[in-house]
C-alpha cells in the first residue's frame, strides 16, 4: 500500500479517477469551517479570563477537519485519507481529556490513562472487518472482506463515550449537559448515515449522478463539534433548585384569648344587717276597746229597752273606760283585756 493508491469507498465516486468526481461530498466539508469560525468569535466575545489555550486548540484542528476532508474527497488516495482521519483522531483524544479533566474533574493521572484506553480501543475498532457470514478483525480475514458499517465501525467507541460523559454531566447537573447530549444524538444519527451511504447509493440522485449519504454525515458532524466546542465554554455546575414546599395558605393567627388574671376574691358582701322592721302594731289593739265599747253597749240595749234605771251609770262607766282606752294606744293587748274586766264591773 502506497500514499499514492487510489480509495474508492464513497458511494459519489464510484470508480471515478478525477479530482472533481465528488463535488457535494467535497463542498458538504464547509459546515467544519462554519463551525470553527462561529466559535473562534464566540471565544473572542468571552473575557479573557474565561479564555483557554483548549478553545483555540479545538478551533485549530476543526479547521485541519475541514482542509483534510476536502483533499481527500478531491484526491481520494491514502495520503489524503491520512490527512482526513489523523485531525479526527487528535480532537477526539484531546477532547476526551478535557472533558475527564475539565468538565468531570477526573485526576490528571486517570485522564491520561483513559484517554490511552480510548486510543486503542478505537485503533482495534478500525480494524473490524466484516464478509459473507463472518466478522473478525483484519489479520484473520478472507480476501473481500471490507471494514464493518462501510468504516463507521471505528466511530462507535467515540459514540459510546459521549454516552457516558453526557450521563455523568447530567448526574453532577453540570451547565454543559445539553450541549453534551444533543452531540451526542446527533453524532449518533451521523453514523447512521455515513454506514448507508453505499446502500442507498441510487436512492438519492443529485442532477443525474448519484450522491449517497455521506454528505450529510459532513454537515451532522460539523454540528456536532461546534456543540462540544461550545459545552467547553460551560465549566460550572448549575446550583441544585431550593425543593418548593407547598406551604399552607397562612392563617391569620388568632389571637389567644389570655386567660383572666384572677382578681381577688372578692369580697363577699356581707348581707345587710336587716333592721328590724317595726312590727306593724296590730290594729286591733286599738279596736278591741271599741268593740268592748260596743259588746256591753249591745249587752246593755235590751236593758234599755226594758227602761231599766242602771243606764246612766252604764254610760258613765263605758265613757270612763273609753278616756282610759285612747292614751293607751302603745299598752299591750292584756291592757284592753283588763279594761274589758272593768267595764263590765263597772255596772255594780
Amino acid at each position: 500500500m502506497t500514499l499514492g493508491e487510489r480509495v474508492y469507498i464513497y458511494c459519489e465516486r464510484g470508480t471515478n479517477e478525477a479530482l472533481w468526481a465528488e463535488p457535494i461530498n467535497a463542498i458538504s466539508n464547509v459546515g467544519f469551517f462554519l463551525a470553527a469560525l462561529i466559535f473562534w468569535q464566540l471565544v473572542l466575545w468571552r473575557p479573557p479570563e474565561q479564555r483557554s489555550a483548549d478553545h483555540y486548540l479545538f478551533v485549530a484542528l476543526v479547521f485541519a477537519i475541514c482542509f483534510g476532508s476536502i483533499a481527500f474527497h478531491v484526491y481520494a488516495d491514502r495520503g489524503t485519507e491520512l490527512a482526513d482521519v489523523i485531525p479526527i483522531a487528535v480532537f477526539m483524544l484531546v477532547y476526551l481529556g478535557f472533558a475527564l479533566n475539565r468538565l468531570l474533574t477526573v485526576p490528571p493521572g486517570w485522564t491520561v490513562f483513559l484517554v490511552i484506553l480510548f486510543a486503542g480501543l478505537t485503533a482495534a475498532a478500525g480494524q473490524v472487518h466484516c464478509w459473507d457470514g463472518g466478522v473478525g478483525f483484519a489479520a484473520g480475514a478472507p480476501d473481500g472482506a471490507k471494514v464493518c458499517m462501510n468504516g463507521s465501525v471505528g466511530y462507535l467507541p467515540a459514540l459510546g463515550v459521549l454516552i457516558v460523559v453526557s450521563m455523568l454531566l447530567a448526574e453532577r447537573r453540570h451547565k454543559a449537559t445539553p450541549y453534551v447530549m444533543a452531540a451526542t444524538l446527533v453524532f449518533a444519527a451521523s453514523i447512521l448515515l455515513r454506514s448507508l451511504d453505499m446502500a442507498y447509493c441510487s436512492s438519492i440522485v443529485v442532477e443525474g449522478r448519484n450522491t449517497g449519504t455521506h454528505f450529510i454525515w459532513h454537515l451532522l458532524n460539523a454540528v456536532v463539534l461546534f456543540l462540544l466546542m461550545r459545552a467547553s465554554l460551560e465549566t460550572g455546575i448549575r446550583p441544585l433548585p431550593e425543593p418548593v414546599e407547598e406551604k399552607p395558605e397562612e392563617k391569620a393567627p388568632e389571637a389567644k384569648v389570655e386567660p383572666e388574671a384572677k382578681s381577688e376574691p372578692e369580697a363577699k358582701a356581707e348581707p345587710e344587717a336587716k333592721e328590724p322592721e317595726a312590727k306593724p302594731e296590730p290594729e286591733s289593739k286599738d279596736e278591741p276597746p271599741a268593740k268592748a265599747e260596743e259588746a256591753p253597749a249591745d249587752a246593755d240595749a235590751p236593758k234599755e229597752e226594758g227602761g231599766s234605771d242602771e243606764g246612766a251609770p252604764k254610760d258613765e262607766a263605758s265613757e270612763e273606760a273609753s278616756s282610759e282606752d285612747k292614751p293607751s294606744d302603745e299598752k299591750p293587748s292584756k291592757e284592753a283585756s283588763g279594761t274589758r274586766k272593768r267595764t263590765k264591773k263597772a255596772p255594780s
